[in-house]
């Protein structure tokens, strides 16, 4: 491949070596090495970018060194971080073991906490957003308008930035470390035109408002059945304190279920209500996993530039 004669080709032919891995280590890689070409192009404005780049060609490294030392090192930190997978999800494990063990997953319980944290984040963000696009729009006709919708922009994509490392930090999956590189210094109308025709600032926005509606269902689903399950499973706990006067509580003594009514007073009836409980809480935890994976995808489709 021919050396690089401009940052612009540096770049592509970076992306290029890249083209195997993950989009959010192309991301990553692409700004590392925009944000130190360009600081050294600005370092020796007496120079050309080819001359520049000839310069530093034995420092950096060319396009294809720099993507072998990326591509090595994320091996090492995959390795590295990796969570041993439970006994429970080998292929040789029963079904019962599989299916009961995912109490044994720590990315079960912290998708569950994500699930429970959403509805707070969904609202922030759904404020941040319309707020945001509503005041740009009223102030366009003033000369504040311009700066005011390019920190309005700069918010989102820090908000994006920092949902992708909880989201990396609760499911595994490799978000953005950095965000893409803003490219040469421009006046403020180019910049906002090219934010303008950047299908990442759009996809930014649409994810931020999906997260209200999003995360009022997180919400709605991992609170009913915690809730449900945690009634049900302590339903021994409330015979026994029935039977020996523990406690004076008055509280509807039957649950119906199908069109049985069973009596959480009862030792058949607690027993059933237990076993449901488990049931509904194993369910919850498997869902919240579930959950965890899909999303991390929907984040990765909207806020990572494919191919970057």
């Amino acid at each position: 491949m021919n050396a690089p004669r401009s940052i612009d080709e540096y770049l592509k032919q970076l992306r290029a070596a890249l083209a195997d891995q993950d989009p959010a280590l192309i991301q990553d890689a692409l700004y590392d090495a925009e944000e130190y070409l360009r600081a050294e192009v600005a370092a020796h404005p007496d120079k050309s970018e080819a001359d520049v780049l000839e310069l530093i060609a034995s420092t950096y490294g060319a396009p294809e060194e720099v993507a072998t030392a990326y591509k090595d090192t994320e091996a090492k930190v995959k390795a590295a971080l990796k969570t041993p997978a439970p006994a429970s999800a080998a292929p040789q494990a029963s079904a019962w073991k599989r299916f009961f063990g995912v109490f044994l997953d720590f990315r079960a319980y912290s998708s569950l906490f994500y699930m429970l944290l959403t509805l707070a984040t969904g609202i922030l963000y759904f404020t941040v957003v319309v707020t945001g696009l509503s005041l740009s729009v009223g102030l366009g006709i003033l000369i504040i308008g311009i700066p005011f919708f390019l920190a309005f922009i700069g918010v989102t994509r820090v908000i994006s930035l920092g949902e992708g490392r909880l989201l990396e930090a609760v499911t595994g999956e490799r978000m953005p470390r950095r965000p893409m590189h803003p490219g040469p210094a421009a006046g403020w109308l180019t910049r906002i035109g090219e934010m303008l025709k950047d299908a990442r600032t759009w996809t930014t926005l649409l994810y931020l408002l999906l997260m209200l509606p999003l995360g009022i269902v997180y919400f709605t689903v991992a609170v009913t059945l915690l809730a449900m399950g945690l009634a049900f499973v302590s339903t021994p706990l409330v015979m026994l304190s029935d039977y020996f006067g523990w406690w004076g509580f008055d509280v509807d003594d039957h649950v119906r279920l199908g069109g049985f009514l069973v009596s959480e007073h009862s030792v058949v009836g607690s027993i059933v209500l237990f076993v449901l409980g488990v049931l509904l809480l194993t369910l919850l935890m498997h869902a919240a996993r579930a959950i965890g994976r899909g999303h991390v995808h929907l984040a990765k489709a909207l806020l990572v530039v494919p191919g970057a």
